[in-house]
């Protein structure tokens, strides 16, 4: 499954407010990791955004960045709330921004207009359309992060648009998660079937016997903590802090673990605390514990922490609320946490006979289309046959016109070509006329030398006269 993160650098509350630290996913467990001190970030050192998931995802990033540029949009930004930013409000705004952010933001908005665009037309070319006008105005209109009448500048409508999409598809995000994983989960099992019907009897049962013993061996794990809870806080307190966990201060605890240093947890903050937890009951080494199984976990946990601690659902913990948690009766005597192994299956019979049903369909689809590639393979094949033979056919039939027309000129006597196609009495032609210039020029005697004379014109003939 994929890790993704997003964090803003500064301007630390409204895109966080609005959600866009952006689905924090999974954090990797380092299990060789010590103790250090908190250390604030170099000085000008940002730290790195990766990919939120959402397809709009660097346009939504470029148009945060520009407008943090500007120090009076800045402003109003840090002092907006959660209702301001998701009721657009904060779109009446633009027009305070300078000239050369409003620049930048209409070039930004072409290039993802134009982006749009690309995409439309690859979609429109992999169907095979045969339309040969697009009205791109309207094909865009799928897309409602941004403003499709308006396609050359960024407006306020622009902006309240981005922030309502991006609030709404992060809402559904964690939604999607437990999605794709139950879909993960029916997956294996149907693969765990098939794997032991294509076994005999004395097979199947080692092979089930196996897999429980690696079942139970998962479940021999410590005492999972409630996360959020005292107990929890405190593990971490003195196993990744290094700190006396008799000393425990939760105002203490927060400064330690805001990263970031926006007075506030964020997902990806909060996530990086169940670490410990995780790692009593997920090991990648062995054989009976599954990872993905384990990010699931990680998210159930994260919703547990924000259902009881984040009061105003911004998805985010500030420090009073994090204060007032602990001085719930749930913070100092929590029950047990129950892991996926307690809640298992996450599915119904009725929902895997059904996911099995469509994986019926699908295979008899993609087998289906095997078999049509096949014949169109044997199809390509023969005609590559065919036409191999008929170009060996006209290769004959050239042979044999060429061999006619040598045997015609043999039978009118007229000479036969040469091998590049001149005809034969020329070159002869040619040897006789040198042979022949030789002979006039020199001529050699037996017993006589060479005589070289010139002949010199009679002089003072007399001239016949009639």
């Amino acid at each position: 499954m994929a890790k993704r993160s997003w964090r803003m650098t500064s301007g630390p509350h409204w895109l966080l407010l609005l959600s866009i630290t952006f689905g924090a996913w999974s954090v990797p467990i380092d299990r060789n990791a010590v103790p250090q001190e908190a250390h604030p970030p170099p000085e000008g050192k940002q730290e790195e955004n990766l990919d939120t998931g959402l397809f709009y995802d660097r346009y939504l990033r470029e148009v945060v960045e520009v407008l943090e540029t500007d120090p009076l949009f800045r402003e109003k930004l840090q002092a907006a709330n959660t209702e301001d930013i998701e009721k657009g409000r904060l779109g009446k705004e633009l027009d305070l921004v300078g000239h050369h952010v409003r620049t930048r933001l209409d070039e930004l908005k072409r290039q993802e207009v134009a982006r749009l665009r690309m995409l439309l037309k690859a979609k429109l070319d992999s169907t095979n359309t045969e339309t040969l006008q697009i009205d791109h105005a309207a094909l865009l209109k799928q897309f409602e992060h941004l403003d499709p009448h308006n396609q050359n500048t960024f407006e306020s409508a622009d902006l309240e648009l981005l922030i309502a999409t991006a609030a709404k598809d992060l809402r559904n995000y964690d939604l999607e998660r437990h999605k794709e994983f139950k879909r993960y989960e029916m997956l294996k099992e149907h693969e765990r079937r098939e794997h032991l019907r294509g076994l005999d009897q004395e097979e199947q049962e080692r092979e089930e016997q196996r897999l429980q013993r690696l079942s139970e061996k998962h479940r021999q794990h410590p005492k999972v903590y409630a996360p959020g809870s005292v107990a929890q806080l405190r593990e971490v307190w003195r196993e990744t802090d290094g700190l006396d966990p008799q000393e425990f201060d939760p105002r203490t605890f927060f400064s330690l673990h805001d990263t970031n240093g926006d007075s506030v947890l964020d997902e990806q903050e909060l996530e990086a605390l169940f670490t410990k937890e995780l790692e009593k009951v997920y090991d990648p080494r062995n054989e009976e514990d599954d990872m993905i199984e384990m990010e699931e976990e990680r998210l159930r946990m994260r919703e547990h922490v924000m259902k009881n601690v984040d009061v105003n659902q911004d998805r985010l913990v500030s420090l009073d609320e994090f204060l007032r948690s602990t001085q719930k009766r749930e913070f100092g005597s929590p029950e047990e946490w129950k892991t996926l192994d307690d809640s298992k299956p996450v599915y119904t019979e009725a929902e895997l006979q059904q996911f099995e049903a469509e994986l019926r369909e699908k295979e008899a689809e993609l087998a289906q289309r095997a078999e049509s590639l096949r014949q169109e393979e044997e199809l390509l094949k023969q005609w590559g046959t065919a036409l191999e033979a008929q170009r060996n056919e006209y290769q004959q039939a050239v042979m044999d016109m060429s061999q006619r027309q040598r045997n015609q000129q043999a039978v009118d006597g007229q000479p036969l070509p040469g091998p590049n196609g001149e005809l034969q009495f020329q070159q002869e032609m040619k040897n006789l006329e040198e042979q022949g210039a030789n002979a006039t020029v020199s001529q050699n005697f037996p017993g006589e030398e060479r005589m070289n004379t010139s002949i010199e014109p009679t002089q003072n003939l007399p001239l016949h006269t009639s």
